[in-house]
């Protein structure tokens, strides 16, 4: 997955509670086996309406966010089942940083896990920058290193928790495969010694 440092971008304000995963990607499109493609589906019964046209109000088809990368929600996003296509959505159609209150756990875990930045915010935190974003285009920077977001138009700063080893893969770009990797002589060097000491006892 691709490193998390300092980012940049404009966000969009989705200004609902208890997000559920089913909304984020609803289930008639989990029957792809790969992690890309499922953008086009994100909140798909949000954006269409029943015969596949754009909802014009609602906020992803506002052309005010049009390439926006921070999603500011409120609070329990990430709710319902423990679907790991809800990050690959929004990852595919191009959200890097998830800021609300709260997030359901396994949301966040899966996040984390694919690359994207789940941040938890105040309340209050929050709902400002929901309420600046509602009026325009507002641009926001998250330094992961310092653990902060900012945005220099209205002198706007929070800072954010996350776990350290969380915050190390982010920062290079791991996921369990690329950690696990990272032990690939390791790996080699027990295998070799299995292989010979089974051989040595007639078992390989």
């Amino acid at each position: 997955m691709e490193p998390i440092r300092v980012h940049e971008g404009k966000v969009c304000p989705l200004n609902r509670a208890n997000v559920d995963t089913d909304q984020i990607v609803p289930k008639q499109f989990l029957k792809r086996i790969e992690r890309q493609g499922f953008g086009q589906f994100l909140f798909y019964h949000w954006r269409y309406d029943h015969k596949g046209n754009e909802r014009s109000d609602f906020v992803l088809n506002n052309p005010i966010y049009k390439g926006a990368s921070i999603l500011v929600s409120g609070d329990n996003f990430g709710c319902g089942s423990s679907r790991e296509h809800a990050p690959w959505a929004l990852l595919d159609f191009g959200f890097k940083v998830i800021i609300a209150p709260s997030f359901a756990d396994i949301f966040y875990n899966n996040c984390l896990q694919n690359g994207i930045l789940p941040i938890v915010l105040s309340e209050e935190e929050t709902a400002f920058l929901m309420e600046k974003a509602e009026v325009g285009s507002l641009k926001v920077r998250v330094d992961l290193p310092e653990q902060t977001v900012h945005c220099e138009a209205f002198h706007f700063t929070a800072r954010f928790d996350i776990d350290p080893y969380r915050k190390q893969c982010l920062l290079n770009g791991w996921d369990e495969i690329a950690l696990t990797l990272q032990l690939e002589d390791k790996i080699r060097a027990f295998e070799e010694k299995w292989k010979e000491e089974g051989e040595n006892m007639g078992i390989a």
